[in-house]
């Protein structure tokens, strides 16, 4: 089967705005024809593609054809530029990566290539456990995760680690910990964590003092920067990786309450086997930087 160019706008229009009737004023169509169009599209396919809830999200094989249609309509874009020679249309293209990586080492990653190739990127942001579902789902076309297998019809590179310490600001250390890292003190300190989905703050209690989450006071402060910020001020303690505290345990601005002890985080690129020559390239680029980024201060 062929298919049909409306239709498939259709589909997609519905799954980037959420619903219908966004989808309509995107497309300038009413919401009963984006209705029909993906209906009979649905029709052809043999199987249901979205999930007509608020905001309707994609079925499992919605998900495959969002796959096919985000990576086609890359490849399409990047052929008509290069045959049109259209030097000032720029190529987007979506990519998953983690707070800390997009805090840490990304965008210097991007800077000089993004310019050089015409491309803007849309970052998505998850966590690193997380950011997989994107690129299954459809709504990105590689990304930076912490999943070591590939996903069908994807390939998979290894980046390397980002080192996690539990650190504090030295006052703060002082006050909660100074008869050292304990379970009486972790059950009152308060502890940063970036939101719910975060679990290296947890993991780590509980691995070094067998206290369960639910027992201590949290800050949830979700974005990467004021998380730093906020360990650097005294709000609480967490875990940074190695990138973010810099030379604040040398310096004593910070304090490592478990010396010598830490959680090691692998990071993966992962992008689709066929995939356009300029993704490619961006993807050689983000490994190779990334790689010595990690190794320096891993």
């Amino acid at each position: 089967m062929r298919f049909d160019p409306r239709q498939c706008d259709a589909f997609l229009a519905a799954v980037d705005t959420g619903s219908f009737e966004q989808a309509s004023v995107h497309l300038n169509v009413t919401p009963s024809a984006i209705s029909q169009r993906i209906a009979a599209l649905e029709i052809d396919l043999g199987y249901p593609l979205l999930v007509r809830s608020r905001p309707c999200r994609p079925t499992p094989g919605g998900q495959r054809l969002l796959q096919y249609l985000r990576r086609s309509r890359l490849l399409e874009a990047e052929f008509l530029a290069e045959i049109d020679n259209v030097r000032g249309a720029s190529m987007q293209v979506a990519i998953a990566v983690n707070n800390d990586t997009l805090g840490t080492w990304l965008l210097p990653a991007l800077a000089d290539f993004l310019e050089r190739e015409n491309m803007t990127v849309e970052i998505l942001l998850d966590d690193q456990t997380y950011t997989y579902s994107l690129l299954e789902k459809g709504l990105a076309l590689a990304g930076v995760s912490s999943e070591p297998a590939p996903m069908r019809g994807c390939t998979v590179v290894p980046l390397g680690v980002m080192r996690y310490r539990l650190v504090a600001q030295k006052d703060f250390a002082d006050r909660w910990f100074g008869q050292g890292f304990n379970r009486e003190a972790a059950l009152r300190a308060p502890v940063l964590v970036f939101d719910r989905k975060d679990k290296l703050q947890s993991d780590f209690i509980e691995r070094q003092l067998g206290v369960l989450p639910g027992n201590y006071p949290l800050h949830y402060v979700p974005s990467s920067d004021p998380f730093v910020r906020a360990i650097r001020l005294g709000l609480g303690y967490g875990m940074l990786p190695s990138q973010q505290y810099g030379d604040g345990l040398e310096t004593g601005e910070l304090v490592d309450l478990c010396p010598g002890d830490y959680i090691d985080v692998p990071l993966y690129w992962h992008a689709w086997r066929v995939q356009s020559p300029k993704l490619e390239r961006l993807g050689r680029r983000i490994v190779d930087f990334a790689r010595e980024a990690l190794a320096q201060q891993a």
